[in-house]
């Protein structure tokens, strides 16, 4: 059995270093040439000029943050997609909306969010049965997992999202060989399984994402002689980062160039500092996304993971740059917390905080009341599933009691 995905994961990091700048300045053209957006982003900017690091640096990052805005001026895409539909072009496959909505566009090519790579690190083969538990609904998430599976050779199972009881009974008939999805749903299955008898003995791997997958988590399916590895992707940008059977680190995915910024700027840390994870997605001609800010908090670790993989290697999930985070695989944004406050005059000032006592994701919305008739309960928990499509919960408090820091999301989860 290979080790390794391809010879490009072992190659010698000078020579993808030069690879990946000398096609940087074609990327910079073709996104210039072919997407509104980045036609108007680097008006001034010379293409052949960006050939190092420190010239990709001087261009601006663009952050998912801003996107909902972006994509509301100029729909869908908000001008950086290059694929689009007419009558000389087929346009992207299919069209996703993640909450907000932020559409994103899926390009026609074999396993376009590279997350092959991911799933073979992960022990995943041809041949394998994979049971898919990310959303087939709105998100790429399903449709990222199954066309990295498809890559492979593997079979998928689209066992999507809830319906608990049907998911433990198709992996005890089908017996899958590995499960991916997100951690805490997969615990759901498995307890399930647990309540009503069911052993599920076929299941061996999982490669999971869309939240933290804490140490406890790991163990917890060790235990039950489950090797479970994580995958860093976005719904824009795919792939980002996997882990491997080294377990130090995530190592950057092959088709990335990645950077770490200060958060709020476009600055480059210093070795080893936490900064924002900013990515260029130098082989996607469909969605070229340059300087992409995706929100998220890592690091760099020094040197080369022991698998044999020779690409740089960070963290992992650190935290957020800015106050959208994710739960159960979903963003939350601060716009949304607005949009709950006012559907109910009577909210002064509302602080969404985010726990995981048990392991498990938990949303609490904390309001104070002034002047008007005070909610009831029920109704802000009806809104705040509505708008977000996660359940939450609602804490009331006085008047000035929560804090006066500007926070609207505080996400307090433990992440080791």
């Amino acid at each position: 059995m290979p080790d390794h995905f391809d010879t490009l994961e072992t190659r010698d990091p000078e020579l993808r270093e030069r690879t990946l700048l000398a096609t940087l300045p074609r990327h910079v053209a073709h996104a210039k040439e072919h997407a509104p957006a980045y036609a108007r982003i680097l008006r001034d900017v010379d293409p052949a000029a960006v050939a190092s690091r420190a010239a990709l640096a001087q261009l601006p990052v663009t952050r998912k943050s801003e996107l909902l805005d972006l994509q509301k001026a100029n729909r869908p895409f908000g001008g950086f997609a290059a694929a689009r539909r007419g009558p000389d072009s087929a346009g992207p496959a299919r069209v996703f909306a993640s909450p907000g909505p932020i559409y994103e566009p899926e390009g026609r090519r074999p396993d376009y969010w590279r997350l092959a790579r991911a799933l073979f690190a992960a022990g995943f083969r041809r041949g394998d049965l994979v049971h898919n538990c990310f959303a087939y609904h709105f998100t790429p998430a399903g449709s990222m997992l199954e066309t990295g599976a498809h890559a492979i050779g593997c079979t998928v199972f689209p066992g999507g999202t809830g319906q608990t009881e049907q998911q433990v009974q198709a992996i005890a008939e089908l017996q899958p060989d590995g499960y991916v999805g997100t951690p805490s749903f997969l615990r759901i299955i498995l307890d399930k399984a647990d309540e009503l008898g069911v052993p599920l003995p076929s299941l061996k791997k999982a490669l999971v994402s869309g939240e933290a997958f804490l140490p406890a988590a790991r163990a917890a399916l060790a235990s039950r002689g489950i090797n479970g590895y994580q995958a860093y992707a976005t719904a824009d940008a795919g792939s980002i980062a996997y882990e491997t059977e080294a377990r130090e680190g995530l190592v950057v995915d092959e088709g990335v160039l990645l950077e770490l910024v200060r958060p709020g700027t476009g600055d480059p840390v210093a070795p080893g500092e936490v900064g924002e994870v900013v990515v260029t997605l130098l082989f996607n001609t469909d969605y070229p996304l340059l300087r992409f800010g995706t929100g998220d908090l890592s690091a760099f670790l020094p040197g080369a993971s022991p698998c044999g993989r020779t690409n740089a290697r960070i963290k992992g999930w650190m935290g957020r740059a800015d106050q959208t985070t994710k739960v159960k695989g979903l963003f939350v944004h601060p716009s949304q917390v607005a949009a709950i406050a006012k559907r109910h005059p009577a909210i002064v000032k509302a602080r969404l905080v985010v726990d995981n006592p048990d392991g498990n994701d938990r949303m609490t919305l904390h309001v104070e009341v002034g002047g008007g008739e005070s909610p009831h309960a029920d109704g802000v928990v009806a809104s705040i599933r509505e708008i977000t499509k996660l359940r939450g919960e609602v804490a009331f408090r006085a008047c000035g009691e929560l804090p006066n820091d500007g926070k609207v999301i505080d996400d307090v989860r433990r992440i080791d």
